[in-house]
């Protein structure tokens, strides 16, 4: 019988947040809510569900995962849409260096700030694959509100159309639902 593989030595532990998180503190857990999306190119609006969890393992970022799914008329799932997943690199002066990759074929890096409860990202480069729909910009905010739900909000420049309001959603924690 041979010794098992030594442990990750980070695999149970919570570390304490990096100081340069402290901007985004408040955001670190999973989100779970509602939305509604629209944009020139459909042919009409939809409502969707959307989950985001922010976690970090004791370094000066934050990991990013998002998904969404269609719903109907009462809320119910009708079928998964968009994945995100990426990383937020917190810098001394509230500013945010952003990877934001997609299922998709999109690879985005956005910069912006965290202030005051709010997160504003702009994407400066998006990268597509060879297939990927054609997105020329993004722009994200999140904010905090005062009643503690998580608002959020997703401008979308793609497929010949200017940078416009895309989609938003209210998110509370999932540990208070």
């Amino acid at each position: 019988m041979t010794d098992p593989a030594p442990s990750y030595p980070y695999a149970d532990a919570s570390p304490e947040p990096h100081p340069l998180l402290a901007p985004v503190l408040g955001l670190i857990g999973t989100w779970r809510g509602r939305g509604a999306g629209e944009y020139p190119t459909l042919e009409s609006g939809f409502t969707y569900g959307q989950e985001v969890t922010f976690s970090h393992d004791g370094r000066p970022f934050l990991q990013v995962t998002a998904r969404a799914w269609i719903t109907d008329g009462e809320g119910g799932p009708v079928r998964p849409a968009a994945r995100e997943s990426g990383w937020w690199r917190l810098q001394p002066d509230g500013r945010i260096e952003a990877l934001i990759t997609q299922p998709t074929g999109i690879a985005e890096v956005a910069v912006g700030y965290a202030a005051d409860g709010v997160v504003d990202l702009t994407a400066q480069h998006v990268a597509l694959t060879p297939t990927a729909k054609h997105v020329e910009a993004t722009r994200r905010r999140y904010t905090l509100t005062d009643s503690g739900a998580l608002a959020f909000a997703h401008d979308l420049a793609a497929v010949g159309q200017p940078l416009q309001h895309h989609l938003s959603a209210l998110l509370h924690r999932a540990d208070a639902e």
